[in-house]
């Protein structure tokens, strides 16, 4: 029992979530510094945020152990259906219990919201499952920067605004544009990490495209991207000066950089894999603060 438990949870990948709670916390904050902070909208945008997460790692699992990209060579944290651990078909059939399960979760939110959270909700499952699966796989032909710029960003903080106040904020865009720049530098560390199976296996991230140096250059620049953005809403808007303090994210993430810098090995980037999570949640909390004091 105890190793299906660890089983299911290492095929959940919790070091992903933030990524997913994140944009909803900070789009949650905004609306409540807005005054327009609703708890129940708030609540099932995190609940469809992490199911269609959990789906997508679930998809993700299935599918890559289908295309043959994940290999006994592989660095990274163990993969439960390439290992063994859990069967192909228990796979497939639990993503497609999660995301049915993310979908019923959504119903109050279209209920409330309409056609734009409906929208938001197919396109989310369906870049979920298209991560890895079809013909030409976002994530095996180097769009998996986009679909996590986007869709961990500015679609995940104005959606969550939007299911609240049911008006869209341009503010909440562009503060998404920071939080989806941090998705980016995770996904970097994860590719930097597996480029040299990825290329054996012709999944061709941008790593692999385009070698370790960009790679290196790319999980930095998006870090400062992220970290700039703040200070970019207060001087367009003139308004919540503290969201500044977020700004502080680039020297919070110096140790990390380093790292990407100087290792190679998969425990060593495993462990700035799991602490760019961490900075997308502290990145969430500092700026939520900021738009709220």
């Amino acid at each position: 029992m105890k190793i299906k438990l660890k089983a299911w949870l290492m095929a959940c990948r919790p070091k992903t979530l933030p990524a997913a709670a994140a944009p909803v916390i900070m789009g949650a904050a905004m609306a409540y510094g807005d005054g327009v902070f609703h708890f129940l909208s708030a609540f099932f945008c995190l609940l469809c945020a992490l199911l269609i997460q959990i789906g997508t790692n679930l998809a993700n699992d299935y599918f890559d152990f289908k295309k043959g990209a994940d290999t006994p060579e592989r660095v990274g944290p163990v993969r439960v259906t390439q290992s063994g651990l859990l069967s192909p078909r228990v796979v497939k059939l639990s993503f497609i219990f999660v995301f049915t399960a993310a979908v019923l979760a959504s119903f109050y939110l279209v209920a409330r919201g309409g056609l734009p959270i409906a929208i938001i909700g197919i396109l989310s499952i369906s870049s979920g499952i298209l991560y890895t699966a079809g013909p030409k796989p976002l994530g095996y032909i180097g769009l998996g920067e986009v679909f996590v710029l986007i869709f961990f960003g500015p679609v995940a903080v104005a959606g969550t605004y939007y299911a609240q106040a049911l008006t869209f904020n341009s503010a909440t865009v562009f503060a998404g544009l920071g939080l989806g720049a941090l998705s980016v530098s995770m996904l970097c560390v994860n590719n930097y990490r597996d480029m040299t199976t990825d290329a054996l296996t012709g999944k061709r991230t941008l790593a692999v495209r385009f070698g370790r140096r960009f790679a290196q250059a790319e999980y930095i620049g998006s870090i400062f991207l992220a970290a700039v953005i703040p200070a970019w809403i207060y001087l367009v808007t003139g308004q919540h000066v503290k969201i500044i303090f977020t700004c502080l994210i680039a020297l919070i993430a110096i140790p990390s950089m380093r790292v990407v810098f100087a290792k190679t090995d998969g425990p060593s980037l495993n462990k700035v894999l799991g602490f760019t999570g961490k900075l997308m949640i502290i990145y969430a909390a500092l700026f939520s603060l900021g738009w709220i004091l």
